[in-house]
């Protein structure tokens, strides 16, 4: 990945105290701010080292339960739209982020709290494209975002990726980068 980024020439920041926790699956960046999960893979000076890195934007940590991460329940689905599962720890979390929020985000809420992890692209020619559960595995989740008409659509199977721990957001690595002609 490092070699990837370099020859994208992109920025690449070490963290160098070894104390540091910061997974990326904890990590949801709004467009206007930053929501980093502190849970069992995140701690709190991996969320201030995002903050120094990043100082243009608020850094708000929001605790995070049983063993999950933050996009394990909750993702960006467009723009100001976070998608949210059903769960109580999920709502709980959703109601700590608009607390600590200036922003007032709308919310698309799944029953099936895996499946708000989805994966939200604004992509030229294409507008606003999403990724999300495909209906075999999670139906009712399925149905509630083909209510996004102004969204192009893709259903994606995870149950491989859910068996190593993974998730749709967890397999990709989204760099805006303009080709240059």
């Amino acid at each position: 990945m490092r070699n990837a980024l370099k020859e994208l020439n992109l920025n690449i920041v070490d963290m160098e105290d070894e104390s540091a926790t910061l997974d990326g699956e904890d990590v949801l960046f709004t467009g206007r701010e930053f929501f980093v999960g502190i849970s069992t893979r995140t701690n709190q000076r991996g969320a201030e080292i995002l903050a120094d890195t990043f100082k243009d934007y608020a850094v708000s940590m929001v605790p995070v339960q049983n063993g999950q991460r933050l996009k394990s329940f909750c993702s960006m689905a467009g723009p100001g739209l976070v998608a949210i599962g059903s769960s109580e720890h999920a709502q709980k979390c959703l109601k700590v982020v608009q607390q600590m929020s200036d922003h007032r985000y709308d919310k698309l809420t799944v029953p099936d709290d895996a499946a708000a992890n989805c994966v939200y692209m604004n992509l030229p020619g294409k507008g606003h494209v999403l990724l999300h559960c495909a209906q075999e595995e999670y139906p009712e989740s399925a149905k509630v975002f083909e209510k996004l008409k102004d969204h192009l659509l893709i259903p994606i199977s995870n149950a491989e990726k859910l068996k190593a721990s993974g998730a749709l957001t967890r397999c990709s690595v989204l760099i805006h980068k303009r080709t240059e002609i």
